[in-house]
């Protein structure tokens, strides 16, 4: 029988991308200038899946409002996690909708079909095996989970966040599913409060039936943190899967200049003399004002560059209002997350949905600024800016 559906796991928040996750969930974030969930879509879609199930929960009306009931003419079902405890129990709340070996893949990671494909392809020519697991090699896997794969592409063993020395594969979070290996998995006691999709694949790699590994080496990227939007963009440059694009929608003065890669969604204005690119992503009704310069950036939709402003390394959330002749010079920057510092890394700001700024503002490497902020005229601001604050 082959693999025709697939169950996409989409309800969590993404913690670690606050304060862009205010007011959407990590798979509504842009992956260039399209949902990182519209990415998973498209390469579930592109590899031959008929039906899909999503289960949402955090911010749900965010992804339903999105998608509707179908995408690209492929019918989806939506299934609530009304409470967000953990991967295994979301594949609980969607397993009612199977009734055959389906796919399941994480929804707020970018993977390619050619993952997709491989984790299929090995399944389907696997009798014996009551799941398989997508699995590639990556050089850091302390974040993620970790497969010990035999000679045979037998599983034998899964870590999450693994630590030792040990020769793992990095899961890509696409499984091919027999229905009772996913009766299995969400039987599985819980681990400090948390249904683990790991926890579930392990009993099955304890228990009397084959699990298998598909090795693949097509894409597989993850924002963790506000910065990684930075380089899933440039990822999605280098690997092709998106290419340069200016809207025919878009207006770009003919004194404007655009350096590739880069897209210009549909309604952009780009004024005279500004400066676009490279590695620079404009959402809708984007508007980059006279003589500005704008890279290695992901601007989000009905957002306002004001002119001679500068922005390097800068990710936007939605309606922010940078004025003019402000200045976000780009990084490396120390940036704060929850109760960690992450030393030196390449963002020069995070701002989030709606914060204005009334132009002259200069923004220190690493800054985050929260939802609904007002930055006075002239001001210099570091560090993290809660939501709805003023600063003068």
């Amino acid at each position: 029988m082959p693999v025709r559906s697939a169950i996409v796991l989409a309800a969590g928040e993404g913690k670690r991308l606050r304060p862009l996750t205010r007011h959407r969930p990590k798979p509504m974030l842009p992956a260039g200038t399209k949902p990182i969930l519209e990415h998973v879509f498209d390469e579930l879609i592109d590899a031959g899946i008929e039906e899909v199930t999503v289960v949402v929960g955090y911010g749900r009306s965010a992804v339903q409002s999105h998608f509707g009931s179908s995408y690209r003419n492929v019918p989806i079902e939506y299934v609530v996690q009304e409470n967000q405890l953990g991967s295994g129990h979301a594949l609980a709340v969607a397993a009612a909708t199977v009734d055959e070996r389906t796919l399941v893949v994480n929804g707020d990671q970018l993977v390619d079909r050619q993952i997709v494909g491989d984790v299929i392809t090995a399944h389907e020519d696997a009798p014996d095996a009551v799941a398989t697991i997508g699995v590639i090699n990556h050089d850091e896997l302390s974040e993620y989970g970790g497969v010990i794969v035999d000679a045979d592409d037998t599983v034998s063993e899964i870590v999450e966040n693994p630590t030792d020395d040990r020769v793992y594969r990095l899961n890509a979070g696409v499984y091919a599913l027999e229905s009772d290996a996913i009766e299995t998995m969400t039987s599985v006691e819980p681990t400090a409060g948390e249904f683990s999709l790991t926890d579930g694949l392990a009993a099955l790699v304890a228990g009397s039936g084959t699990v298998r590994a598909a090795a693949s080496d097509g894409m597989w990227i993850d924002a963790t943190y506000p910065w990684d939007l930075l380089e899933v963009a440039e990822a999605l440059f280098e690997t092709g899967t998106v290419e340069s694009e200016i809207a025919s929608s878009a207006r770009v003065h003919e004194t404007a200049t655009i350096v590739e890669p880069a897209i210009v969604a549909p309604d952009c204005v780009i004024n005279a003399g500004a400066v676009v690119g490279p590695n620079v992503c404009l959402g809708q009704n984007v508007t980059v004002g006279a003589n500005a310069t704008v890279g290695r950036s992901v601007v989000d939709a009905d957002s306002r560059l004001g002119a001679n402003a500068t922005a390097l390394d800068c990710v936007t959330g939605r309606g922010v209002r940078i004025g003019p002749a402000s200045t976000i010079v780009g990084g490396p920057g120390d940036v704060r997350v929850e109760a960690s510092v992450h030393r030196d890394e390449r963002l020069g700001a995070l701002i989030a949905d709606r914060t204005t700024d009334e132009g002259g503002v200069t923004y220190a490497p690493g800054t985050i600024v929260g939802a609904a902020a007002t930055i006075r005229a002239g001001t210099t601001v570091r560090g993290s800016i809660d939501s709805e604050t003023e600063v003068r």
